[in-house]
């Protein structure tokens, strides 16, 4: 459900809430890094674990519900059009002159590769709307969990292909890697 401001609070949505973004990863290790993210401990609590001495009876955290994995399928598609690498040197310039205002309203003294990899969703959503506005279908884009992770938003309307869905295989090796890198553990019934 769509949130006050007309989006998901995703990276890439459109702040003015006329086109979606659907969300996609080169290959199924990106979806599932991407997708369990929000299942990981809190970095300050487990700073705050580590300090305690004595066994540890704690129940574990980063637990992912089997519910998580029965709901939902992977797939692979084709996608075609024009996508923007908003991290290049030609769109960092494109944005640095487009959004200098917007920049400098959430105080950023500079518009750099670095400037775009933060958590500020206002600040990568108006460099959605800048792509969109350019005429392309999407962004090709590094993930926030490392940079040999390539993604993809895909504007509306979605120029994809599907080729194949499955259901989640809970011992998928892309899946326990995911899950392994985050700290996570998928439960089972």
């Amino acid at each position: 459900m769509a949130g006050p401001d007309g989006t998901f609070g995703s990276r890439f949505d459109d702040p003015e809430a006329t086109y979606r973004v659907l969300y996609a990863s080169s290959d199924r290790f990106g979806c599932y890094l991407e997708t369990l993210a929000r299942f990981r401990p809190d970095l300050s609590l487990l700073a705050e674990l580590a300090q305690i001495e004595g066994e540890n009876d704690f129940h574990p955290l980063g637990n992912v519900p089997p519910e998580w994995a029965e709901v939902r399928v992977v797939g692979a598609a084709f996608h075609y059009g024009s996508y923007a690498d908003v991290y290049s040197s030609d769109w960092i310039g494109i944005l640095r002159k487009e959004l200098a205002g917007f920049w400098i309203a959430f105080g950023f003294a500079e518009l750099d590769a670095g400037a775009l990899q933060p958590t500020s969703r206002p600040l990568t959503q108006r460099v959605s709307r800048v792509v969109f506005n350019n005429g392309f279908d999407g962004i090709h884009y590094c993930s926030r969990f490392g940079h040999d992770v390539r993604n993809w938003a895909l504007f509306e309307p979605f120029k994809i292909d599907p080729q194949l869905v499955t259901p989640i295989d809970p011992v998928d090796s892309d899946l326990q890697a995911a899950l392994t890198i985050h700290g996570l553990r998928l439960v089972s019934r």
